[in-house]
């Protein structure tokens, strides 16, 4: 059967210089090495994607990432690149995208290494790559948990961000042997912090419940180093820190039996200093920190000093424990519309739906939209009114299928946006023109001047001849980089062209198509072009993408039934 896939060039340069290895450059080295090894490939059968302004650091760029997309859908069978840095500067990077690319039965050629794995020394190749990419990995692994060992002996704080109840101070470290001193940090104890952390821990120990602590804290006004009420999630994550941990005997004895690696000796956990754990976290580019597994710490006695007894610390990793087995996650009410888009007029909180058990003479469970920080604080920090939920989705619909008449505002305001992008665009166009003209008239110079430098050589005028070319190849450049610009808005406008063109035909034919759509793409269809929508007790603001300003207010009498007692 006949490979009907297609062949990819990809090209990348950090930044636009329109010298030596340009992109432009490096496609068509690329196209004559693809008909080298393709004799009778044509043009259409070959895509090419090309990355200028990003680093080779990461694969995080848009075409290459679009490229592995069809890769994945068995759309290419063969990745051409000028030389193997285009593609990354990092091994690691480079050798996971071979192994993907063997596993999909995809070929990848490099034209200056002549790395081929069509062939069976490029295949070998390969495999010593992906050896000592797995040997560098692993190496790197072992200096950084040795390192981590050093570091464990002199008990540091690394930097960071300084957890609550600390500030970080500078302070003499080792000596070197050329006797240098080295400078280190250290955490030093901020008093009400800290007896803000230990209320936390005394609450928790009290409750044995992250949500009642949250409420009490809230209730009283504890507030984060931000400004922010605490959250559950921050409040765990206090409790599980082990930087607030005394170095005593119950320390050392909960680490021991988990096992955990304690560097320092045992007659270092004093009661008095903290506890400092490394290798505590995975760090991963562009993804959050996560917590390793407790086996694989490093624990030592810190310089600073410690806030909360090993028995009270201990005694709150088993709550906290307990609580994750026996704890399951309550599910989600999935028929309130507005979720997400509904905030509290009082305090700017989210107003989250509420699911009872009862019906509504539709036959739909009955559910309302409860402010979030009213809930937390028990009424203390909010007494917003809770509306019906099933009454305002009803009404916010019946509002919005008013707007996407042929006659709304929001239908005239996106036309206009529209039309405005048109006139940029006809703008663009007639400057990429005039560029244009200025880039063959200075190449048709440039040219003729060659010509002449054939004629001069060995002559005076030689020297300057060729200075001319030199000066007129750089507005030539610059007249490229300008075109290059041009286009992009081009594109961007031509782009916003299409977006109005839909929101406008998606906005005509919501009131006939909406009751029939499911709630998720009813809920994406509003949140195209409804920024947020507040409710204030007794009216409802809509409030639309593109204007601060731009509302629509539905009162209770706008609401299908009357509301219920305690809701008016």
């Amino acid at each position: 059967m006949e490979d009907t896939r297609k062949i990819a060039i990809y090209s990348r340069k950090s930044k636009f210089t329109g010298k030596g290895e340009s992109i432009g450059n490096q496609i068509e080295l690329c196209k004559a090495g693809i008909r080298t090894a393709y004799s009778d490939i044509s043009d259409d059968a070959i895509l090419i994607f090309e990355d200028e302004g990003f680093s080779g650091g990461n694969t995080n760029r848009p075409q290459f990432q679009e490229m592995m997309k069809l890769c994945r859908k068995r759309k290419i069978k063969c990745i051409v690149c000028y030389r193997l840095d285009r593609i990354s500067r990092n091994i690691c990077d480079y050798t996971s995208m071979i192994e993907e690319l063997n596993q999909l039965d995809i070929s990848f050629i490099s034209i200056t290494e002549k790395f081929d794995t069509t062939s069976a020394i490029g295949r070998t190749m390969m495999n010593i790559a992906s050896v000592f990419a797995q040997f560098e990995r692993e190496t790197i692994a072992e200096r950084i948990r040795d390192n981590m060992l050093e570091l464990a002996k002199d008990g540091r704080w690394l930097g960071g961000n300084t957890p609550t109840g600390y500030r970080s101070v500078e302070t003499i470290g080792s000596i070197t042997m050329d006797g240098r001193k080295r400078k280190a940090r250290k955490l030093e104890i901020i008093p009400d912090e800290a007896k803000l952390i230990q209320l936390i821990f005394s609450k928790f120990l009290e409750f044995h419940s992250l949500t009642k602590t949250e409420t009490y804290l809230i209730q009283n006004n504890y507030i984060t180093k931000t400004g922010k009420y605490f959250s559950r999630f921050a409040i765990k994550g206090i409790l599980m820190n082990p930087i607030y941990l005394k170095a005593d005997e119950a320390a050392w004895n909960y680490f021991d039996t988990k096992e955990v690696e304690v560097f320092s000796d045992r007659n270092c956990f004093d009661g008095n200093h903290g506890v400092i754990a490394y290798n505590k976290t995975k760090q991963q580019t562009g993804h959050s920190n996560k917590v390793r597994d407790i086996k694989d710490w490093i624990i030592a006695v810190g310089k600073h000093e410690g806030i909360i007894s090993g028995e009270d610390w201990c005694q709150t990793q088993k709550l906290l424990a307990q609580n994750k087995s026996k704890s399951y996650r309550k599910p989600r009410s999935n028929v309130a519309l507005l979720s997400g888009l509904l905030f509290c007029g009082d305090c700017g909180s989210f107003m989250r739906p509420k699911l009872s058990q009862r019906i509504n003479q539709d036959g739909e469970f009955i559910y309302d939209y409860l402010c979030e920080l009213k809930e937390k604080s028990k009424r203390q920090k909010c007494s917003m009114k809770r509306i019906n939920g099933n009454e305002l989705d009803q009404a916010i619909s019946n509002e919005i299928k008013k707007i996407t008449s042929d006659e709304s505002e929001l239908l005239r305001i996106l036309k206009k946006e529209a039309a405005h992008a048109q006139m940029r665009n006809t703008s663009h166009q007639k400057k990429i023109l005039s560029l244009k003209r200025n880039k063959s008239y200075t190449e048709c110079k440039i040219k003729n001047l060659i010509a002449l430098l054939e004629k001069a050589e060995d002559t005076a005028a030689h020297k300057y001849i060729l200075e001319e070319i030199n000066t007129l190849d750089k507005a030539k450049i610059d007249i490229e980089a300008q075109i290059q610009e041009y286009e992009g808005m081009e594109r961007v406008n031509a782009l916003s062209d299409l977006e109005f063109e839909g929101l406008a035909k998606m906005l005509c034919s919501f009131a006939d198509s909406f009751e029939t759509m499911p709630l998720e793409q009813k809920r994406f269809t509003i949140k195209t072009f409804v920024r947020k929508i507040v409710w204030d007790g007794s009216q409802v603001h809509i409030y639309f993408l593109g204007n601060e300003d731009d509302k629509t207010d539905i009162s209770q009498d706008a609401l299908l039934e009357p509301q219920r007692e305690g809701y008016k």
